[in-house]
């Protein structure tokens, strides 16, 4: 079952460890030391949490972020790449306005802007995008280990405890306050609808073993409650 999302925090320790977090994914994905000294990953780091911490978000907030990387880190056997789906996991809402419709391709953009500057290979810096981008469909490819990775460790919120995830809904529905109750309830339904169509919601071992019936109860439960 899947971990309880605390509430968010802006707790100096623990984005200390998240800025140290993020610099030694971004040390690690650069790779051999280049011949000139790379910058150094902490203003990044810094933006990135500025992002995360900006006043429209409920959920998708510095606690979202730190679930996902601890998630990550379960899942990581199954990566090919487990730096580079670390650094996809930093920017794939770093871009969140809940009255935008393109935040992951603004995320992805902002990746292939900031991670070529900060010494990360182009290859590795593609990679980012593409598993942030990814993050629309939440539905990769049977052979995409980092993908899955990826929105396995996203959508792990959807098995939570039934505390934890009324909680969430509550906070989804508070980034989403400007919308009428009707528009909201069809909206999130057809979210729901899409999810429960997947064959699949979770495509590593881990995810399909612990996950994926809870999820399934979890968003029929809710889908039941739209729709009264």
């Amino acid at each position: 079952m899947a971990d309880h999302q605390e509430p968010a925090t802006t707790d100096p320790h623990h984005l200390e460890t998240l800025r140290t977090r993020f610099a030694r994914t971004l040390e690690a994905a650069r790779g051999p030391a280049p011949a000139a000294p790379a910058p150094d990953p902490l203003p990044y780091a810094d933006d990135l949490l500025r992002r995360w911490q900006e006043p429209q978000r409920r959920y998708h907030t510095v606690t979202h972020l730190t679930a996902v990387l601890d998630r990550i880190d379960t899942l990581r056997k199954h990566a090919d790449d487990p730096d580079v789906v670390r650094l996809a996991a930093w920017f794939h809402d770093a871009v969140y306005l809940p009255d935008r419709s393109e935040n992951e391709d603004r995320s992805a953009r902002l990746a292939e802007r900031a991670l070529p500057e900060a010494g990360l290979p182009e290859a590795k810096t593609a990679e980012v995008a593409r598993l942030v981008r990814l993050t629309v469909s939440h539905d990769p490819a049977a052979d995409d280990h980092d993908g899955q990775v990826l929105c396995d460790a996203d959508l792990a919120i959807l098995a939570a405890p039934p505390s934890a995830y009324a909680a969430y809904t509550a906070e989804i529905r508070e980034e989403y306050h400007f919308v009428p109750n009707d528009a909201f309830r069809e909206g999130r339904a057809a979210v729901l609808r899409h999810l429960l169509g997947l064959p699949r919601l979770f495509r590593t071992p881990h995810g399909a073993r612990e996950w994926e019936a809870t999820a399934r109860y979890n968003m029929r439960a809710e889908l039941e409650l739209l729709s009264i």
